[in-house]
């Protein structure tokens, strides 16, 4: 015996069944901070991180890391030293570029955390709250195993 067909609006759908869209990048982005939109803001939507408040700051990562990757091309083209002639002999400085790479990486760094970008970041997102690590330092302390 074969029961009735189900009505549409009583059907849930499975849980990850319904992708939302990838938004478009921000117009007033580089075309390389761009392209960094287009291969990890998928990865953000999937994570549930993307969120439409968010999306302007999360361009300002991706334009860090498009700034991290083109100042290093640049480093890799001209070296990231260079000598110059001073009153206390020959010493080596820093290119421009190497700074530039420094603030872009710390930059990367700031934000990306907000994001949970970092191994260390993704695991504190993804635990939620304090409680967590207050009850594996507990845990921890009484001499239990944490996997226990």
């Amino acid at each position: 015996m074969k029961g009735s067909k189900p009505k549409v609006a009583e059907v849930i759908p499975m849980k990850g069944a319904m992708q939302r869209p990838v938004p478009d990048a921000p117009d007033f982005m580089t075309s390389e901070g761009r392209e960094v939109w287009g291969r990890l803001a998928p990865v953000m939507m999937s994570k549930n991180r993307l969120e439409p408040h968010y999306e302007d700051l999360f361009a300002a990562y991706c334009e860090a890391v498009a700034d991290f990757i083109r100042h290093t091309g640049d480093l890799a083209a001209v070296g990231s030293y260079y000598q110059a002639k001073t009153r206390n002999g020959i010493q080596e400085k820093k290119r421009a570029p190497w700074g530039q790479r420094q603030d872009a990486m710390a930059t990367m760094q700031r934000i990306g955390a907000l994001f949970g970008m970092s191994p260390v970041d993704e695991q504190r997102i993804s635990n939620g709250a304090q409680g967590s690590f207050l009850d594996e330092l507990e845990k921890a302390l009484s001499g239990t195993n944490a996997a226990d």
